[in-house]
């Protein structure tokens, strides 16, 4: 490989390594401003559902239809991933994940609501039905956004048009860990709702050492279990929601920050790799010059 090759090289690494720092920064800032709104959100989103938990206990709610288990012919699910890359594996993995929870069920009878790109063309390519698509490049998503699918995903249960509603996303854990996750949404249920409250509970903090609720035996509902149920199971349903796009917007920052790092590293190794050969063959060269001089010099003097 000639010299000026191997010096093009070390510039184009040196460039990359730029690129993928500044990316890196980037992913780190929106990470923590992510990361902060999740865990903001987890004490909203474990007070509504300990709402449902209680409520669940009752009578009312156990005979409510959106509470009601029966055979599942159909199923709704909603994958959120995202519209960028450079992520690793964040977003196949939630896909994998899915497609897992789906296996054996015939494609007529499942619906995809994609919540982000990846998971669109992902499913799309593999003969599912995607019946709703949405971008997922802001960071800022109102909560009416959840709020519409999931009045949509509720009629569509009290329909029949679906018998079960399941969510796929990344779990935040930490900076360098991120759980595909998928959870049943519908119907709810005493267990679905405990398993969401407990998960939300940070492991450290505020709200680390709370005492769980249980469904009490009886609970009064006003003016009617019916009429609240009906409008506080959908609104809960879209607390869900997005609770779990805040976790998943924290995962694909982190997992973008980890990947842009791991590849400024990579690009630094390269670089050091091709001025090490650089240094060698120019030393090489110089020699063979020196050598070639000496040697005409010497013969000159014969």
């Amino acid at each position: 490989m000639a010299l000026k090759d191997i010096k093009a090289k070390i510039l184009a690494t040196q460039r990359m390594n730029t690129v993928t720092r500044a990316m890196e920064a980037v992913s780190a800032a929106k990470m923590r401003k992510t990361q902060q709104a999740a865990f903001q959100g987890r004490a909203y989103a474990r007070a509504a559902l300990s709402i449902l938990a209680r409520l669940s206990g009752s009578n009312e709610a156990k005979s409510h239809p959106l509470t009601q288990k029966r055979e599942v012919k159909k199923t709704a699910i909603v994958v959120i991933t995202s519209d960028r890359g450079l992520a690793g594996a964040l977003n196949s993995s939630v896909t994998r994940a899915a497609q897992k929870a789906l296996e054996g069920r015939p494609l007529d009878s499942i619906q995809i609501f994609a919540f982000g790109k990846k998971g669109q063309d992902f499913f799309s390519n593999r003969g599912y039905n995607v019946v709703m698509s949405k971008e997922n490049r802001e960071d800022n998503i109102p909560l009416n956004t959840m709020d519409e699918l999931s009045q949509q995903l509720s009629n569509g249960f009290l329909s029949s048009e679906y018998d079960e509603v399941l969510a796929a996303y990344s779990d935040f854990r930490s900076t360098f860990e991120q759980v595909p996750t998928v959870r049943t949404l519908l119907p709810l249920s005493v267990e679905t709702v405990s398993e969401i409250v407990e998960h939300i509970r940070p492991a450290r903090g505020k709200w680390s050492n709370e005492i769980s609720l249980e469904a009490p035996d009886a609970y009064s509902i006003e003016p009617s279990a019916e009429e609240v149920l009906t409008l506080l199971i959908p609104r809960l349903v879209a607390v869900s929601l997005y609770f779990m796009l805040l976790e998943a917007k924290a995962s694909e920052h982190s997992a973008r920050m980890v990947a842009m790092k791991n590849a400024s590293d990579k690009s630094k190794e390269r670089t050091r790799e091709f001025t090490r050969l650089y240094n060698k063959l120019r030393q090489a060269a110089i020699t063979r010059e020196v050598s070639e001089i000496i040697s005409g010099r010497e013969a000159l003097a014969t």
